[in-house]
């Protein structure tokens, strides 16, 4: 009888909305113009370049039989068809080519505006749960904000600081710290002495730690005072450290005790009052020099340092202007990674427009995370950001957020939530906007990051693409793709904001030029049908001279031609007719089946990510078995529910991960996502090992992007890798 009403019920919705759409239309349709933007989203964005010596291209309207494939059958290369945007220009006219260049010209520009901000902890109190246990909680304040002046200020006072230390132009120093505004000011004070900054991520392992600062052979680490203890037992392991910089807790005084002899602890702000007191010239670097020393946390072996130069970070910086879109009144949320290439040159750029940074972290972005006090506001309630940086691992999280709040609704709001979804869905792919339905349904949604974000820029990783659909359409924002590498700085593709399609990382930037070559043994050719495909090499100022003092691996991954510095991804893509990238595989990631069968393990791992009872997962081929297995962090709550569907009644989330019947369960559950994933039957894995633990940087399994470290992942699990092959 529930199941009529709410039939009926939203049959009577369907016909009221039918109304206002026949009433509605005729104004929609002359207001929003979605011819405009059906056409702008099929434009050509980017063709192949047929005379490289005369800068030529093939346009598929100059010649209506023109195909994407240049005479070569081996290779062949694409171009962005977009000329440069205003920044990109202006740029230009004012010969910024290095990072300390841009930092003084936009100090200059935006002098007295909000630059970097920091949201004040105002203590740290004790809160009761309602099971009785008791949770440290922070009482936070606003954010406190330093003007592009101040910033510019406290980087060269920093930078005059390090030279009174000691630290000397061209030396390499470390910067081994989390996301905050004290980060910024160091990397740039660096920068206006000509030091590379060596960046090591904050959840990097104490071996890979040591590798990367004694391979640069630096004297001096800048760190937090969250990650200062480490150092008491890794001096030992690294010799030639000397000094060490420390950015202070708001809270908590820093204990600079108890550390090796010889070794001197500076807090942050002493080296900036030092810096003050012994003022010094800068010494500007050249474009060429090594800006960056980036050490990947790598999903394979030993971190590598990328050497990226000042002409590599402006390059990027370039190109990202000429396809984002920047609004006077935006505001950006950092809390990805800064020792990420991606992270840092979305921040840069934010810089370059003159758009105010907000620093946050995950235990304090939203109202629910775990350190935000009951009734108090998270950082994005607070900041009200209009742009963020996301991961898809975290995109995916809030999408199966989102299901889990409706699936948890009465079975009217369910239902009434599922046909409003569909309703703008089937508009939004119309070339209409839904401003009623959006402010009656999916801007409460919307409120959970402030209410005003209208861009979420995603990279790392390739975006599933009804992940990406469904944080469009339900968080009423903009979401755009990119693809790119720290070998490349970051610059590939990004997507065009008018682009309607999911699933494709968009046409290359105005930057960088684009080959695709042959990859004979997975048969991906630039001659097949109905789109060339190959291996995706990446060209341009953007990419590095290579691997710091790794000649062997430089000289196999990078090579120059035609005057460009050229990078071997690794990715396999493919070109569409309007010149869009979509990355379709991995020559890694390839595993040939004993019956011949190709299985792209990372392409099946993410479209079963979206399944909502998986949060992580690792697929496993073995080149002798006929079928691949699983390893998966599942969802506790939907564990939960799956356990309570077959009439098992523990609760205990270790218990629940060893149960057979729950194995078996969430193969059923995974084979049938599979199937509207249009997965092929032999690449759904065959058994599953439930995990117990949720996979983190600092376990060593994932990076700091959150992509799999699929080797460490397989030794860590050989065991259940093994019994899985035998039980099935």
């Amino acid at each position: 009888m529930e199941s009529f009403w709410i039939q009926t019920a939203i049959g009577a919705i369907k016909a009221l909305t039918f109304v206002c759409d026949v009433i509605t239309f005729p104004v929609y349709l002359v207001l929003q113009r979605p011819w405009e933007t059906r056409q702008q989203s099929r434009r050509v964005k980017a063709a192949v370049v047929v005379d490289k010596s005369a800068e030529k291209f093939k346009f598929p309207e100059d010649d209506p039989e023109a195909k994407p494939v240049s005479n070569d059958k081996q290779m062949v290369q694409y171009r962005s068809v977009d000329p440069p945007r205003e920044i990109h220009v202006k740029m230009l006219q004012a010969n910024i080519d290095t990072l300390e260049k841009m930092l003084k010209y936009v100090s200059k520009i935006y002098s007295n505006q909000r630059c970097l901000g920091t949201r004040q902890i105002l203590s740290e109190e004790d809160e009761t749960q309602p099971n009785g246990r008791v949770f440290k909680k922070y009482k936070m304040g606003e954010y406190k904000w330093k003007t592009f002046a101040e910033v510019d200020k406290s980087a060269n006072s920093f930078g005059c600081g390090l030279r009174k230390l000691g630290q000397q132009p061209k030396q390499n120093i470390v910067l081994f710290a989390e996301t905050r505004s004290e980060w910024m000011v160091a990397a740039h004070g660096c920068f206006k002495q000509n030091m590379p900054i060596v960046t090591v991520y904050a959840t990097l392992g104490d071996e890979g730690v040591c590798h990367c600062i004694n391979e640069t052979e630096v004297s001096t680490i800048i760190t937090s005072h969250e990650l200062l203890p480490k150092f008491k037992n890794l001096l030992s392991q690294i010799p030639k450290v000397n000094t060490i910089i420390v950015m202070e807790d708001q809270l908590k005084p820093t204990d600079t005790t108890g550390f090796k002899e010889g070794v001197q602890v500076y807090k942050f702000q002493e080296v900036i009052k030092l810096g003050e007191q012994n003022a010094c010239e800068g010494v500007a670097p050249e474009p060429q020099d090594d800006a960056i020393i980036m050490y990947t946390s790598g999903s394979t072996g030993t971190p590598k340092g990328v050497q990226l130069s000042h002409q590599n970070c402006i390059a990027t910086m370039k190109g990202f202007c000429d396809m984002v879109k920047i609004n006077s009144d935006d505001v950006l949320l950092g809390f990805l990674p800064l020792a990420h290439v991606f992270e840092l040159l979305a921040e840069s750029v934010c810089l370059l427009n003159g758009v105010p940074i907000g620093y946050s972290t995950p235990l304090t972005l939203i109202d629910s995370s775990s350190k935000i006090m009951k009734g108090s506001r998270g950082d994005a309630a607070v900041l009200k950001p209009t742009c963020m940086t996301a991961v898809p691992l975290i995109l995916d999280r809030i999408s199966k957020g989102i299901n889990t709040q409706v699936n948890s609704n009465s079975p009217f709001k369910k239902a009434l939530f599922q046909f409003m979804y569909n309703y703008k869905v089937r508009w939004t792919n119309r070339g209409y906007k839904t401003p009623l339905v959006d402010k009656l349904i999916f801007k409460k949604v919307a409120k959970l990051m402030g209410g005003r974000v209208r861009l979420i820029m995603s990279g790392g990783a390739p975006l599933s693409s009804d992940t990406h659909e469904q944080i469009k359409i339900c968080l009423c924002v903009e979401v755009i793709q990119g693809y790119g590498l720290t070998e490349t700085t970051s610059a590939a593709t990004v997507m065009d904001a008018k682009d309607m399609q999911y699933g494709r990382v968009g046409a290359p930037l105005t930057v960088t030029d684009i080959k695709l070559v042959n990859w004979e043994e997975g048969n991906y050719r630039v001659t097949n049908k109905p789109h060339p495909q190959g291996e995706i090499i990446i060209g341009g100022d953007s990419v590095s001279k290579g691997y710091y003092k790794l000649p062997g691996k430089t000289e196999e991954e990078f090579f120059d031609e035609d005057g460009k510095r050229w990078f071997k991804t690794g990715d396999i893509g493919e070109v569409h007719s309007d010149g869009v990238l979509k990355i379709i595989d991995r020559k890694k990631d390839l595993v040939k089946l004993q019956a011949g069968e190709y299985i792209s393990l990372g392409k099946v791992e993410s479209e079963l990510k979206t399944c909502s009872i998986i949060e992580n997962i690792c697929v496993y081929g073995d080149s002798h078995k006929q079928f691949v297995v699983a390893l998966v962090v599942p969802n506790p709550k939907e564990l939960e529910d799956l356990a309570a569907k077959n009439g098992i009644t523990s609760t205990k989330f270790e218990d629940l991960c060893d149960s057979p019947v729950l194995e078996k369960a969430i193969i059923k559950e995974m084979a049938e996502h599979a199937k509207k994933c249009k997965l092929q039957k032999f690449e759904i894995p065959a058994a599953v090992t439930l995990v117990k633990e949720v996979w983190s940087p600092d376990m060593g399994l994932v990076t700091a992007a959150f992509k799999l470290k699929r080797k460490d992942i397989q030794d860590r699990y050989q065991k259940d890798i093994l019994r899985m092959y035998a039980t099935s």
